[in-house]
């Protein structure tokens, strides 16, 4: 007789928790205390020009993520919200034009454009990888449309090549959404360098991390120049001053990063290769795992592609495994597997975009729309085929994945006693 499941009163699978994230290490106490040491946290505020661009510590931080992605600009942010909000500035994007965004993704994604006053237009997702789908972005553009902002989501690599394609045939800008993506690699290039920028993401959650704080980074120096503005109140050195002016050529805001985030972000950035390689290795022996049970899709992972899993999704099919999805998360969870059903709802279904909708609709909304049933794909996959989690990352090990295989074949070996213990 099967195991009594936890959700129905029974013992769980994992009785302790699964290792902590993230990972901090001497090396990045020894770097938050130098700075604390130097007294030197923000440093934007003194009065030179070299400054203008950041202390010592932003500087090198900067400087890692253009040797590393041979790249000429990198511009740091305190968050990569406020670095998506910078590149819709400086790619040129104009009150009450559009930018194309899926709607599968974290908010800022699509708010980022709101912020600009400039309208997101949803473009659906391909159901293996979670991406943009490339053959559904033409329909999309209008002579308004100005940037699509791909998405590589949960560390898998957007179809770049068709993508760009597209981009260069309408003359339209592209902003990559690497949040979810440091050091993937789309047919032999890193993403984040392939389009006209590129942008990351430092939350503690991600694959590495500043507790808050975010990148740009492109070949472009206008867009370069443009973002570091936008970064610092929208101020700008004149050439051949070496003395702040308050002359503003644009609206800018404070998205300043601070020293210590940077010292944080210097350590963690040399550690990255080694920490997505581990986050690949968990990933690969879990896809291996689940791949012999019915019902259940492991990631999908094109050829050509390095995948960095910030989190580990794979599809269910409730028709075959016979217990609705979020009644086997639930099940899950109870046994002790942090889990979620569906991701996030599709960011057009929120008030935002309907109730809420900011004032620039009513001069340029006409014709767009955010109705349900726009993004068929992501719906059904909030809905009822994706399931995610989180803990396959170091400091984790294949024992903990194990864990997770027994959880997920205790659940469905229960799924009768499950059915009558709901009902």
């Amino acid at each position: 007789m099967a195991e009594k499941l936890a959700l129905l009163g029974g013992e769980k699978v994992r009785k302790h928790p699964f290792p902590p994230h993230p990972i901090i290490g001497e090396e990045e106490k020894r770097a938050v205390m130098e700075v604390l040491e130097s007294g030197k946290l923000s440093t934007f505020i003194a009065q030179s020009g070299e400054l203008f661009l950041g202390g010592k510590k932003i500087r090198q931080f900067e400087k890692d993520f253009t040797d590393y992605y041979s790249i000429k600009y990198a511009v740091a942010f305190n968050s990569a919200t406020a670095a998506l909000h910078a590149a819709v500035v400086a790619c040129g994007v104009k009150p009450g034009e559009e930018v194309i965004v899926p709607p599968y993704t974290f908010t800022s994604t699509a708010t980022s454009v709101l912020m600009h006053n400039a309208l997101p237009v949803f473009v659906d997702i391909k159901p293996d990888i979670f991406c943009l789908d490339p053959a559904k972005i033409e329909a999309a553009i209008t002579p308004r449309t100005r940037a699509i902002i791909p998405v590589h989501l949960f560390g898998h690599p957007a179809d770049m090549d068709e993508i760009m394609a597209i981009a260069h045939k309408h003359n339209i800008k592209i902003i990559e959404d690497c949040a979810q993506a440091p050091g993937a690699i789309y047919r032999g290039r890193l993403v984040g360098g392939i389009g006209d920028c590129g942008i990351f993401s430092f939350t503690e959650t991600k694959n590495i991390m500043t507790g808050e704080g975010g990148m740009l980074i492109t070949d472009d120096k206008e867009i370069a120049e443009i973002a570091r503005m936008v970064r610092n109140h929208g101020e700008v050195i004149l050439e051949g001053q070496s003395q702040r002016t308050y002359r503003s050529d644009i609206l800018g805001w404070n998205y300043r990063m601070t020293e210590i985030e940077a010292a944080l972000g210097i350590v963690q950035f040399s550690k990255m290769d080694k920490l997505n390689q581990s986050r690949i290795e968990l990933a690969n022996y879990l896809a291996a795992k689940l791949a012999d049970i019915d019902g259940l899709t492991p990631p999908v992972v094109y050829p050509d592609v390095k995948h960095v899993y910030y989190v580990f999704a794979f599809k269910y099919d409730e028709t075959r495994t016979g217990i609705p999805r979020d009644t086997f998360v639930k099940a899950l969870v109870a046994e002790g597997v942090p889990a979620g059903a569906g991701y996030v709802k599709p960011l057009y279904l929120n008030p935002i975009y309907h109730e809420n909708k900011p004032f620039i609709y009513n001069y340029y909304g006409k014709g767009i729309s955010y109705d349900k049933g726009i993004c068929p794909v992501t719906e059904r996959l909030y809905e009822k085929e994706l399931v995610l989690t989180a803990v396959c990352r170091p400091p984790a090990t294949n024992d903990d994945m194990d864990d997770i295989v027994k959880a997920i074949i205790k659940v469905l070996d229960n799924k009768r006693e499950l059915a009558k213990g709901i009902k």
